[in-house]
């Protein structure tokens, strides 16, 4: 069963997001001033600042599963409110069980991922686009053998993913995050639109969709995205949620990311 690493996502996701890039516009010459890192919003920044970006995010669903994920996205040459390089570094860990139709019991499924990605994001005044390179291990453990899944064991992918994000107004998100790995053909894609409810904080519907060779589903909900915690910017999201072998039912997630 795949959950994509933006579940808690997959959770911490995608992200998109997740998990993603500096989500900022230019810094006028000379000056200080670029977007806040979750919605694009207009704010004072160091220009030392922004060099490593830390998102964390987990997902749970009635449908028996719970992810979790973390992810650094790293600025080698310059900054991440500059556009350049990156370099991803992002782990996923999670559960899930499903009613096993060969088996004719319960199955309950451990997975783990790892996923190094090099990339080059463009920054404009009010959009970020990011595109990823790079390889994935991941490892999916069962409780017993199931010959109807055949995702299982531990293997090596090439994985490309996408983040992009757009301040169509001063008032309005667009976010999409998206990724495919060759490993078990897993997809993970979430798009978020918001409208803003207080400076720098959004409010709107999202959709992910999810799979690999075993599972697929979809999510379709709302999220409330940019609020503040400390020195930490979060998202949160819930809505039904809807998979291949145990149907409806209804997920919660939670994202934050800190920039230093």
């Amino acid at each position: 069963m795949f959950h994509s690493p933006t579940h808690l996502t997959i959770l911490l996701g995608c992200l998109a997001l997740a998990p993603g890039g500096a989500r900022a516009a230019d810094l006028p010459a000379g000056g200080a001033r670029g977007a806040d890192w979750y919605t694009g919003v207009e704010r004072e920044v160091a220009r030392e600042d922004w060099i490593v970006a830390v998102d964390a995010s987990a997902t749970v669903t009635t449908n028996s599963s719970a992810f979790g994920t973390i992810t650094a996205t790293i600025a080698p040459v310059a900054t991440l409110l500059d556009s350049g390089l990156r370099v991803r570094l992002q782990g996923v860990a999670g559960t899930y069980s499903y009613p096993g139709a060969a088996v004719r019991q319960t199955v309950t499924g451990v997975q783990q991922e790892g996923t190094l990605l090099l990339g080059y994001e463009w920054i404009w005044q009010q959009a970020a686009l990011a595109g990823y390179v790079g390889m994935n291990v991941r490892s999916n453990e069962l409780s017993i053998v199931d010959p109807g899944n055949p995702v299982v064991g531990t293997g090596l992918g090439v994985k490309v993913a996408a983040d992009l994000y757009v301040n169509p107004t001063d008032n309005t998100l667009l976010a999409v995050n998206a990724s495919y790995s060759t490993l078990f053909n897993a997809y993970y894609a979430r798009a978020r639109a918001g409208f803003a409810i207080a400076p720098g904080v959004f409010i709107g519907p999202e959709v992910t969709l999810l799979g690999d060779n075993f599972f697929n589903g979809w999510r379709a909900g709302g999220h409330v995205t940019g609020f503040a915690v400390g020195p930490m910017k979060f998202s949160l999201g819930a809505g039904y949620a809807f998979d291949r072998i145990r149907k409806g039912g209804y997920y919660t997630s939670i994202d934050g990311r800190i920039a230093f």
